[in-house]
């Protein structure tokens, strides 16, 4: 089960360190705007549930303190190999490419012992940073 805070679920990008650190900046900043979770590694394995639009999320920092409260504005369940550009352009990490894309979040999620294929169910979400 994933951390809840003020009876919400928490949303932790990436890896601790610099990485989350980097991912929530650009979440704040609004340059980051969507997020891509492995349906079998980040949902089934933790015993949770797919978001849902409209959902309210607490958008964690490095240290596991609340950074901003999110809203999910889009959900898609995608395989690996058809996700789309626009998806990862919105996730505002810099990739120059789908092909870039998918060779980042590839060797992301095998970095953690989870093989990734063309079928593999991708969970793509929109969101937006609610006001505080």
């Amino acid at each position: 089960m994933w951390p809840r805070i003020d009876g919400r679920g928490v949303l932790a990008l990436g890896t601790p360190g610099k990485v989350r650190t980097l991912l929530t900046d650009l979440t704040l900043s609004g340059a980051k705007t969507a997020t891509a979770g492995l349906l079998p590694l980040d949902y089934e394995a933790e015993g949770e549930e797919v978001e849902h639009v409209g959902e309210h999320l607490i958008l964690v920092n490095d240290a596991g303190e609340k950074a901003a409260t999110i809203e999910i504005t889009s959900v898609a369940l995608v395989p690996f190999a058809e996700v789309p550009w626009e998806f990862a352009e919105a996730e505002g990490e810099g990739f120059t490419s789908i092909r870039h894309w998918r060779e980042v979040h590839h060797r992301y999620w095998s970095s953690l012992g989870h093989e990734v294929n063309d079928t593999s169910t991708i969970v793509c979400l929109h969101y937006h940073v609610l006001p505080s």
